[in-house]
């Protein structure tokens, strides 16, 4: 009983010290429809220069999995413009205060509807003075910076494991749809195939019973 409350206690804290950790990240996941002709645009505001600002997108379904997207800064300054794009993962450094706008574009499509998941993340990189200089000593402060320097680099891994798990979902969104695609293609073809069978096979009864009908009037 003694160990499994240390081993709770322990996991409390490392919880604990995630949650309140100096690096504070502001991250927004979503899954928007995009409609045909639509113009979808999306904000975060940064409060403070030289933060990271992440931005990732993947089409899910609809069309071609193709759409066209704008990201922009303060003052309508053109961060990123791209056109007929599947997906992307993008790191920008918000040189200026302000809002920052992702949109989505879906002029392209006449019917077909986009579905689009998406993240934003602002993450402020600067770590604390304690952490940027040399472990020195022994301490209870050595420790502590150890232990922070772990938990930065789980939540790189974990990072990058969460956007490895997002790349595996699109590639299976878009196989399935290229499964379902292949199968309607197949049933529709197989059903022509039937029709211009039966067709045929009525056109030769209606041939031969004529040619015999015939014969015999001419024999008579």
């Amino acid at each position: 009983m003694r160990s499994f409350s240390a081993t709770s206690a322990v996991l409390v804290a490392l919880m604990a010290i995630l949650t309140f950790s100096s690096t504070k990240v502001d991250a927004t996941a979503l899954t928007y429809n995009v409609a045909a002709h639509e113009r979808a645009c999306f904000y975060t505001w940064v409060d403070a220069q030289k933060k990271k600002l992440a931005f990732y997108f993947a089409v899910q379904s609809g069309g071609a999995f193709d759409i066209d997207v704008e990201a922009t800064g303060p003052n309508n300054k053109v961060l990123l413009q791209l056109e007929k794009e599947r997906q992307g993962d993008y790191v920008f450094t918000a040189n200026e205060e302000g809002e920052y706008s992702f949109c989505f574009s879906n002029d392209m499509s006449t019917f077909a509807e986009k579905v689009v998941d998406f993240e934003i993340s602002v993450e402020n990189e600067k770590r604390p003075a304690q952490m940027e200089q040399s472990e020195k000593g022994t301490g209870p402060q050595a420790h502590a910076n150890a232990m922070d320097e772990s938990l930065y680099r789980l939540q790189d891994e974990l990072s990058r494991i969460d956007r490895m798990q997002k790349y595996f979902k699109t590639r299976e969104n878009r196989n399935f749809s290229t499964v379902i695609s292949t199968e309607s293609r197949i049933f529709w073809f197989s059903l022509t195939e039937s029709a211009m069978i039966v067709i045929m096979s009525a056109l030769q009864v209606f041939v031969v019973r004529n040619f015999f009908s015939g014969a015999k009037r001419s024999y008579v």
